[in-house]
């Protein structure tokens, strides 16, 4: 068990987040779900220094960084294992297969990107879908 809850902001009209939060549940984190409106998750978004070509559809936070977008859960539990110096993870976009936008075996790789103070970024975890044979 994670000692901080993942706080997550999201407008309630997005159904992909949802499933992302219940993903986070059954991976073991506590979820505490904020419903807010466009106007205030971006305004979430600019505090917590999430660059704007990385935003996705719902913004959390756990301890002190920021998870943005559809973050597996392992890369959630890295971070906080090794807590580099970041402001967070973003996975930009809505990637197919990534935890709450599962398609049946449809799949594509997508990366989980590590923000640094500086607004840097770089590749936290590559995610290739294993092909099924």
């Amino acid at each position: 068990a994670y000692a901080d809850a993942l706080i997550v902001n999201r407008t309630e009209t997005c159904g992909c987040c949802g499933a992302w939060v219940e993903r986070m549940i059954s991976a073991g984190f506590k979820a505490e779900v904020n419903f807010v409106d466009d106007e205030v998750l971006r305004s979430i978004k600019s505090q917590l220094g999430v660059p704007a070509d990385l935003s996705s559809c719902h913004t959390a936070t756990i301890g002190s960084y920021f998870i943005e977008g559809h973050v597996p859960a392992e890369d959630i539990r890295r971070l906080l294992i090794e807590r580099p110096r970041a402001l967070g993870l973003s996975v930009p976009g809505m990637p197919i297969g990534s935890p709450g936008m599962e398609m049946g075996n449809n799949k594509e790789p997508f990366e989980t990107l590590l923000v640094l103070e500086n607004g840097v970024t770089q590749v936290f975890n590559s995610h290739t879908p294993q092909s099924s044979v």
